[in-house]
């Protein structure tokens, strides 16, 4: 284990758990349905403009920030910026009915063994996605 994050693999259960602070969702594609001024503001409130660290659970095909669940997921893509200690899930999903793009950003002096546990997990779930 390292500073934040707990890795739970079992038979059947799957589970990644992160405490982030840098998560940025916005809605996407441009041409999905408009989300109300309420679901914008909640977001903001939970997750966009929340300095604090925000609860991230990745399950066998959910990923869950706070009290948004993220389905249908799609397009996901798993980055270690040069010259800085993160790794960066980033991923298509639903929340409810709203279509969204989201970035978490994840810093660890054990970036790495983020990076392997995040791309294990898309390897495992998501084989398909390129």
């Amino acid at each position: 284990m390292y500073d934040g994050g707990i890795l739970i693999s079992l038979l059947t259960d799957f589970l990644l758990h992160y405490a982030v602070k840098k998560i940025h969702v916005h809605r996407w594609p441009m041409d999905s349905p408009m989300w109300s001024d309420s679901i914008k503001k909640e977001l903001d409130d939970s997750i966009n403009k929340n300095p604090n660290k925000k609860t991230v659970i990745l399950k066998e095909n959910e990923i869950q920030i706070e009290n948004f669940k993220f389905k249908s997921l799609k397009k996901i893509g798993i980055t270690v910026p040069f010259f800085k200690k993160e790794c960066t899930l980033i991923f298509e999903g639903k929340f409810e009915s709203f279509f969204a793009h989201v970035h978490v950003t994840i810093k660890s002096e054990n970036y790495v063994d983020v990076f392997t546990e995040l791309t294990s997990w898309k390897n495992r779930f998501f084989s398909n996605d390129p």
